[in-house]
């Protein structure tokens, strides 16, 4: 379902049309060209009666010139003063005060689009790739090691307790997994590795392999216990097909359900901050369904003995596991932990 989401955009007060005018109308321009010319016209005349007196007698009429062209003179210079420093008041009165103004309205909006953009887009962005890629397993192990409630929803846990088993620090894990005595909880998981797969490869094939990855998976969170003071399993029949891992500090969100990268084996993944709107909002659904009364729940804790887990494995998959079946699965999942640490490039 898609949710539509309405964003309150802050309103903006406009320049005000005063002080536009007094830049950029035509009035201002016949100002700023009379006072020119008025000004040009003072020096002329100051000029040529100066020039005029330099070739008179002494006597009156050069005194009166000289006295004219010194007068005009000055006037002008006077005058040209006069306008600049007006010129210089009105634009410190006047335009000072909006461009200020405006520069504080930009930053406010500026600040709102920075506070949607947590809000709503994501930190990081992976790409869909064929091989596992360092830098999001890095970053991913980072904001797993300081985080103290790690809540992961996937198909089987497999990348969970691989992850927990590299930690050194304690935390509380929370899994929700697909049920493996429902089919169609596999069945969205074995659509999606068809498309990646060759042409030769048949649908009962993925579904055992499927099988099989979530046998490993429970093991896995079983040797994973040591490192966690509390393993809560939701097993439930119709798990999302995009998987979800919630740090205390960010909400990585793999999409498989994304048409676009449906032919490569690691999906495109998105990352969002604490405090989003999708961590807000992925958090809270995860909570709801590990509490859900729909699905089964099961804990494991660090005092978990092995007859324990046999006995609540054969409660998830309906099957019994027997000792030898139990060390076969336990040496399939440090092999595929090895492997997973290699290709992520994962310090052990």
């Amino acid at each position: 379902m898609r949710s539509s989401v309405r964003v309150r955009i802050k309103e903006v007060n406009p320049v005000p049309a005063e002080a536009d005018r007094l830049r950029r109308t035509p009035l201002q321009e016949i100002f700023w060209t009379r006072t020119s010319l008025l000004l040009t016209v003072l020096v002329v005349v100051a000029g040529l009666s100066l020039w005029i007196s330099s070739k008179m007698d002494p006597g009156a009429g050069k005194t009166l010139l000289t006295s004219l062209g010194t007068g005009t003179l000055i006037s002008a210079v006077v005058g040209f003063g006069q306008t600049l420093i007006t010129a210089t008041a009105s634009q410190r009165a006047m335009v000072t005060p909006v461009i200020e103004e405006s520069r504080r309205a930009l930053e406010a909006l500026s600040a709102e689009y920075r506070s949607l953009n947590k809000e709503f887009f994501p930190t990081h962005v992976f790409e869909a790739t064929t091989e596992p890629d360092p830098m999001f397993n890095r970053i991913l192990t980072e904001d797993l090691d300081v985080t103290r409630h790690y809540f992961f929803r996937g198909f089987s846990g497999r990348h969970a307790a691989a992850r927990l088993l590299l930690s050194r620090t304690e935390r509380e894990l929370r899994v929700v997994i697909a049920d493996p005595r429902d089919e169609g909880a596999i069945s969205g998981r074995a659509r999606y590795l068809l498309r990646s797969e060759e042409a030769g490869m048949d649908y009962e094939t993925i579904q055992a392999r499927l099988d099989d990855e979530i046998s490993i998976g429970l093991v896995g969170l079983f040797l994973a216990r040591v490192r966690c003071s509390l393993v809560d399993i939701t097993v439930v029949a119709d798990p999302p097909l995009d998987r979800l891992e919630v740090f205390d500090e960010s909400v990585w969100v793999t999409l498989y359900s994304d048409i676009r990268g449906a032919t490569t084996l690691y999906p495109r993944t998105l990352r969002f901050s604490e405090g989003s709107f999708l961590y807000n909002k992925e958090r809270s659904e995860f909570l709801r369904v590990s509490q859900s009364r729909s699905g089964r729940h099961f804990r494991i804790s660090a005092t978990t003995t092995r007859a324990d887990f046999l006995a609540l494995y054969e409660k998830i998959t309906g099957s019994p596991l027997s000792e030898e079946n139990f060390l076969e699965l336990e040496g399939k999942f440090h092999a595929f932990r090895k492997e997973f640490t290699k290709l992520a490039e994962l310090n052990p």
